[in-house]
């Protein structure tokens, strides 16, 4: 079939294929990011690992992802892009592989490493090859298709790790990628093109590179495995913290003074970068935060499984989808991005106060519409962020402010995750202090529901002694999901409060109605 093109950008079946290649990389890095995680307890059980070492399994895939996601441009420029794209999608598919068939936790951690190396690279060549294949006046539609896998690729995680660990094993929580990234690279190979007027890079920054690697793995272990080592009581993660603070001090001062940096942190100056970094961690905080925070809320504190947990969340998913293309098309006919973006963060803060009013006898049902709200809010916000932040950009520059838009909403989320982690365990700490306080045995409300409960286990042919040991630990149950179920209450109070101090800053992205068949002006004056 011809291939057809339109002003030097790739039109009607060709432009097809480059985005099926891109969307498919991208999708399968991003559920890879959360699809282990509902199975660790069975990869653990399968090969011997604790539950301390099975957090390898995760962590290691972190650490060498976030590392190449702002690497990848200069890496596309130096190697070229379409080479340097299906090499990692073949590498991201060899290693998926290998992880399916790890026998021992070393194995499986090894190639989970050399997963994430392969998967750094396939979110910022996604973003870069999606939006410089539509001409700068669809800038948005191409953000609006790139961001429908970034917002559903991390929920559907969840939800297919659950499906295949308990219909198969979890191995093929792996196994899965490969058909799908060989497709995905032969896309590649025979759609993708190298970025028009790329030049390879006069050196390599190595210095720059170093500390890169020093400071983003530092901090996502830190990060990653704070929470288990009690943060600063341990001394490793004090050490990290450290290394982590010079690490990234060092690389944006080099970054910042070198002639040819391996990551361009200086567009941060450009236009909009600034604020679009910060509305970008935020929303890596919300997207992960709650994804993180809501499994654990629903399983601990009401019961659900996981496989009910991810069945719930694809339908607001699923509006984040359908969200994400309206506001495409709305952007592309003109629509003021900041009011669509203060719209999106009062729904998000809507769903987050929402949440607030959960109950022990709360149901999927009280649930559903708030994370429709979410989905929604959620898809109003990333299109025009992510416009805000390459608006403008061209040549390798895109690639550039793409890695770095992703980096930082990847550290957001983790970050998020942390923050929350540490509040939730503080407030469950207090709530469970502040109700066992009211519990005891000379309360008359606490005897008569043991007495109740104590009654209701002889009936059923205990002894006096086996049911009143019986309705202690019922009691005890009960205070443990009312504490919970308060204390997660609380973290949703956070994340409302975090996303609603983010609307001040759309007063500062500076917007130029455009004429009509003109490019969207939207600069920093």
């Amino acid at each position: 079939m011809k291939k057809r093109r339109t002003a030097g950008y790739a039109a009607g079946f060709e432009r097809t294929m480059v985005v099926l290649a891109a969307i498919t990389a991208a999708m399968l890095q991003l559920i890879d990011m959360s699809i282990v995680n509902v199975s660790l307890r069975e990869i653990a059980g399968s090969i011997g690992a604790t539950t301390t070492e099975i957090a390898w399994v995760v962590t290691s895939y972190a650490v060498s992802n976030v590392i190449m996601i702002p690497l990848a441009g200069m890496l596309s420029d130096l190697f070229g892009r379409k080479r340097y794209f299906t090499a990692s999608i073949l590498l991201f598919t060899v290693s998926s592989f290998f992880c399916g068939m790890a026998d021992s936790l070393t194995m499986l951690v090894m190639w989970r490493f050399i997963q994430g190396l392969g998967g750094g690279a396939l979110l910022t060549s996604a973003q870069a090859i999606i939006v410089e294949a539509y001409p700068p006046e669809k800038l948005s539609t191409a953000n609006a298709i790139f961001g429908m896998g970034v917002m559903v690729g991390p929920t559907l995680g969840p939800t297919l790790g659950g499906f295949l660990t308990e219909n198969f094993s979890w191995h093929w929580i792996f196994l899965v990628n490969i058909p799908v990234g060989l497709a995905a690279a032969y896309l590649s190979w025979t759609f993708v093109h190298n970025r028009v007027g790329a030049q390879r890079p006069e050196r390599l920054d190595w210095w720059g590179i170093a500390f890169l690697v020093i400071g983003i793995s530092a901090l996502q272990y830190v990060l990653e495995e704070g929470p288990a080592d009690d943060w600063f009581n341990s001394s490793l993660i004090t050490a990290l913290s450290v290394l982590s603070v010079v690490g990234l001090v060092a690389f944006v001062y080099h970054e910042w003074t070198t002639a040819h940096p391996a990551v361009n942190i200086r567009l941060l100056a450009e236009g909009n970068m600034t604020i679009g970094a910060v509305l970008n961690a935020v929303l890596g905080l919300v997207l992960m935060g709650t994804v993180f925070v809501f499994p654990l809320f629903v399983q601990i504190g009401l019961g659900w499984t996981p496989m009910m947990t991810g069945n719930f969340l694809i339908a607001g998913a699923l509006a984040t989808g359908v969200s994400m293309g309206l506001v495409g098309r709305w952007l592309g006919r003109g629509a003021d991005p900041r009011w669509i973006m203060g719209a999106g963060i009062l729904l998000v803060t809507g769903f987050a106060v929402a949440m607030t009013f959960s109950a022990p006898g709360s149901a999927a049902k009280d649930f559903f519409w708030p994370f429709i709200v979410r989905g929604v809010g959620m898809g109003m916000m990333m299109g025009p962020i992510l416009t805000v932040c390459l608006q403008g950009m061209t040549g390798s520059d895109v690639a550039q402010a793409s890695g770095i838009t992703n980096m930082i909403r990847q550290i957001g989320g983790a970050v998020g995750i942390a923050l929350l982690n540490v509040f939730l365990v503080n407030r469950g700490v207090q709530h469970n202090v502040d109700l066992l306080s009211g519990v005891t045995i000379y309360d008359t409300a606490v005897q008569d529901r043991l007495g109740a409960i104590t009654q209701g286990m002889m009936s059923h042919g205990y002894s006096v002694d086996q049911a009143s040991q019986m309705a202690d630990r019922l009691m005890g149950l009960m205070v443990t999901k009312q504490y919970s179920l308060v204390a997660y209450n609380n973290v949703f109070w956070l994340v409302g409060i975090l996303t609603i101090i983010c609307l001040p800053l759309i007063l500062f992205v500076r917007y130029n109605r455009p004429r009509p068949g003109s490019q969207v002006a939207m600069v920093h004056e």
